[in-house]
């Protein structure tokens, strides 16, 4: 079994030394879905959430929360990335909100974290902003798409 990073050789709780590495071009790439009614959909679309656009907050949330990772999680690294990205797609079963978001960087570490922060936070906006008119709203399949360095 792999030995896990984030902790010392006495079992402690460790922040991972990457000062060895190499600085490399990374990108993540993370996706997830929140779950909710047709109608809850149609508000949003029609911009009548009495909250405000949900998905323009909805993206800057996710943005944000991707530059404060290092904040957030416990010994994540505090990266400065150069790019984050959310988008959203309606299927057309339209029962749900996909949401992808990827992060770049030219670093030591790669940017996943920020990546799969980005899609929970917007997940989370979405779901504050439509609390109100929808109660069966479920967050869901949040995962790493795809990693790479180059």
């Amino acid at each position: 079994m792999k030995r896990l990073t984030h902790l010392n050789a006495r079992g402690e709780a460790s922040m991972v030394d990457v000062s060895h590495k190499p600085p490399l071009q990374r990108e993540a790439i993370a996706a997830g879905e929140i779950r909710l009614q047709k109608e809850t959909l149609k508000l949003i679309e029609a911009q009548a959430i009495s909250k405000g656009n949900v998905l323009a907050a909805a993206r800057l949330a996710g943005i944000m929360a991707a530059k404060k990772t290092g904040e957030l999680i416990p010994l994540c690294h505090p990266l400065p990335i150069s790019h984050c990205e959310v988008n959203f797609e309606i299927p057309g079963s339209r029962d749900r909100i996909l949401i992808t978001a990827s992060a770049k960087i030219t670093a030591q570490t790669g940017v996943e974290m920020e990546a799969l922060t980005a899609v929970s936070m917007a997940a989370l906006t979405i779901y504050d902003m439509c609390k109100a008119v929808d109660k069966k709203m479920r967050i869901t399949n949040i995962r790493l798409v795809s990693k790479t360095k180059k």
